[in-house]
């Protein structure tokens, strides 16, 4: 059985990490007004740098074939995904993220990762190593329940 104080810490993890995305986001541009599924979108289709389909990007986000299309829809307006025909079977849609939406992603994760530094900076850690592995573990677990893996 897991500690309740793990499970709290964790989860307060989770909620902060969200508000390090807010403030890095608004520090590349005030103006973007992306949410956070919007996001969670880029990252989905960026780590498929050939494409993703529709159906898988529904899955990650746990939302339906409709929702996710008009989310899809509202990228590809503003230029950060593109979605064309799979050669490979007409019927399905592939999506990749353009040059505007790699650019993003990748500002957003510097930007989280200096203020992430800057966190850690101020702090007394354990053994890096060890507790590297104990959150590498965490997020893998987390990663695998979030694309509906128990």
């Amino acid at each position: 059985m897991t500690d309740t104080n793990i499970v709290e810490a964790v989860e307060r993890l989770s909620v902060e990490a969200i508000g390090v995305t807010t403030l890095a986001l608004a520090r590349i541009d005030p103006d973007l007004e992306l949410t956070l599924r919007q996001w969670r979108a880029l990252v989905v289709i960026g780590s498929a740098p050939s494409g993703i389909r529709v159906g898988e990007i529904a899955a990650r986000l746990g939302s339906s074939g409709p929702s996710t299309s008009r989310l899809l829809r509202r990228l590809e307006e503003r230029g950060l995904v593109d979605a064309r025909r799979d050669d490979t079977d007409r019927r399905a849609m592939l999506v990749r993220t353009t040059a505007d939406g790699r650019r993003l992603r990748d500002a957003l994760v510097v930007g989280r990762r200096d203020l992430i530094r800057e966190a850690l900076a101020t702090l007394r850690l354990p053994a890096a190593g060890g507790l590297a592995e104990s959150l590498d573990g965490i997020t893998d677990r987390l990663a695998a329940l979030g694309r509906g893996r128990p």
